[in-house]
């Protein structure tokens, strides 16, 4: 079976630089889009009358919409174009802001959260895939430029609900939702598809590259899963070991800040280092934090710098993997729907380590994650290098 992979080596080939503003764009209104739907359950709960677990089933259907909209747009990008690929993505994210800002009861606002994750997974992928093919040497920078946007998104949307107020959530999606349908054609038009060549759309047998490929997912959902569960925990335990709501939640939101900081920090690093030494500095860095978040008094500076050390784990590893996997081109598609499915699976089931040990005990947990995460980096040099050979 075959498939194509985009190929090119000229900075700018696959973006003119209007189109790699408007991704940019782009990736601010999904990590919005995302987190709309924490600061919102309040509203929804007056809306619909629903209990707190029922109103976080929106974000639920959010993440499960998004592992489904890279595997579906995944499936069909050998078929359609680039921008064939974004403006649908768009225009799915359109339709499922506005239904969720309108919808007349909770089932069809759960369908319409579903469908804005079908768009949010289109992108996701589509744009980290196209960055990563289509700057060159630049492409590891451009990577992290391009997600540090969705970290400003993440910190406008719970703002822009405290601005409306929870019960004027809908003004929020339905921004999102103009957004997304202006990004149609404005975060289309510039993006050129080259000539594809035909290569194979799984990794060869017999030459090691399936387990490169296993290294990778893991990498990814270690990653993710201590990515989503400081996000999740850190207040909690802080709280926990003294210190009041107001600093654990500050703390949180400046751990958020960190990640979105650390990715445009890493940038001139991008330029100099390979992903592979960067990725390896990054795993010790934050297993060391979380390490130090153990100390009471130092607790909410280690987990900034889990921020920080985490943030470039993401971008920063997908041309590596594009350069271990070229003849894997749905490689990267698997390895994105693995990240959403380990942030969707991290917190509750830390959340069972953590009935069975303690509040106390989450940085003990996490570093243990984040050390399995230095493993499977270290893991990935020695199988990379062995099979590059």
């Amino acid at each position: 079976m075959t498939d194509t992979v985009l190929r090119t080596g000229a900075a700018g080939r696959l973006f003119s630089r209007p189109a790699a503003v408007a991704s940019c764009v782009g990736f601010v209104l999904i990590g919005m889009l995302q987190a709309l739907y924490g600061p919102a359950v309040p509203g929804l709960r007056e809306e619909y009358g629903l209990s707190p677990s029922a109103a976080g089933l929106g974000l639920s259907l959010h993440f499960t919409g998004g592992v489904a909209g890279v595997l579906a747009f995944n499936a069909v990008h050998s078929r359609i174009s680039n921008r064939t690929l974004l403006a649908s993505s768009y225009a799915l994210m359109a339709a499922g802001g506005a239904g969720f800002a309108f919808a007349p009861n909770w089932p069809l606002a759960l369908a319409a959260a579903f469908l804005g994750g079908l768009g949010f997974g289109g992108i996701d992928y589509g744009l980290n895939q196209l960055f990563a093919a289509g700057f060159g040497e630049k492409s590891t920078a451009m990577l992290n430029i391009l997600n540090a946007h969705f970290g400003i998104g993440a910190v406008l949307g719970p703002a822009l609900v405290a601005w409306v107020g929870p019960d004027g959530y809908a003004y929020a999606f339905g921004g999102c939702a103009a957004l997304a349908a202006a990004l149609v054609v404005l975060g289309s038009s510039g993006v050129r598809t080259p000539r594809q060549e035909g290569v194979s759309s799984a990794p060869g047998r017999g030459l090691g590259l399936p387990r490169i490929l296993i290294g990778f997912l893991a990498l990814y959902i270690l990653n993710v899963a201590v990515e989503a569960g400081v996000g999740g925990w850190e207040p909690t335990h802080l709280e926990t070991v003294g210190y009041s709501a107001t600093v654990a939640a500050s703390a949180t939101s400046v751990y958020w800040l960190m990640m979105t900081a650390g990715r445009f920090l890493v940038v001139p690093l991008t330029l100099k280092y390979s992903p592979e030494r960067i990725l390896t500095i990054c795993a010790a860095g934050m297993t060391a934090c979380l390490l130090l978040a153990l100390v009471k008094g130092v607790a909410p500076v280690a987990y900034a710098g889990v921020g920080l050390f985490i943030a470039p784990v993401f971008p920063t590893g997908l041309p590596w993997l594009n350069r271990a996997l070229p003849q894997a081109s749905r490689a990267g598609a698997w390895v994105i729907a693995a990240s959403m499915v380990g942030g969707v699976a991290a917190p509750p089931l830390l959340g069972v380590g953590i009935e069975a040990s303690g509040i106390q005990a989450v940085p003990l947990l996490l570093t243990g994650l984040s050390a399995a995460s230095l493993a499977a980096t270290v893991w990935l040099i020695t199988l990379t290098r062995r099979y590059a050979e």
